[in-house]
């Protein structure tokens, strides 16, 4: 007979309820993470990214004004400026271990993915003031 008092006792404090709340835990538990390790296997899609970096470069290159080039032989460097009428970026700077000016024309026009035509139309060789 006792057990039997038990029973109405466990149901006003819902036994059922509580029992069940782990159960229902442990499912969320299992269907979260496998639903997270699908997303996390999938595959990546870069495409966008990389278009977006190629439309930045094509709109560099039509936007460069010129290349100001000062060889400087005593050193073997030869310091570039190129100028570009961009709204953010105004002036890139390079240096190269380059002194014979074709070279130098072949890495730029490698560098800014210009044409060699193209580079030999912007290019401004400055001379060099020799201190000895």
């Amino acid at each position: 007979m006792p057990q039997l008092q038990i029973f109405p006792v466990l149901r006003t404090l819902g036994f059922v309820f509580w029992l069940s709340l782990p159960l229902i835990g442990l499912i969320f538990w299992l269907g979260s993470s496998f639903v997270g390790d699908k997303i996390l296997s999938r595959d990546y899609d870069h495409k966008k990214s990389l278009q977006a970096d190629t439309q930045m470069a094509w709109q560099m290159k039509r936007k460069l004004v010129a290349i100001d080039v000062e060889i400087l032989p005593q050193t073997g460097i030869s310091l570039v400026r190129v100028k570009t009428n961009h709204s953010t970026l105004k002036t890139m700077m390079f240096e190269f271990a380059i002194t014979e000016p074709s070279k130098l024309e072949a890495k730029l026009s490698q560098e800014l993915g210009l044409s060699p035509e193209r580079v030999k139309e912007l290019i401004r060789y400055r001379p060099v003031d020799h201190q000895d």
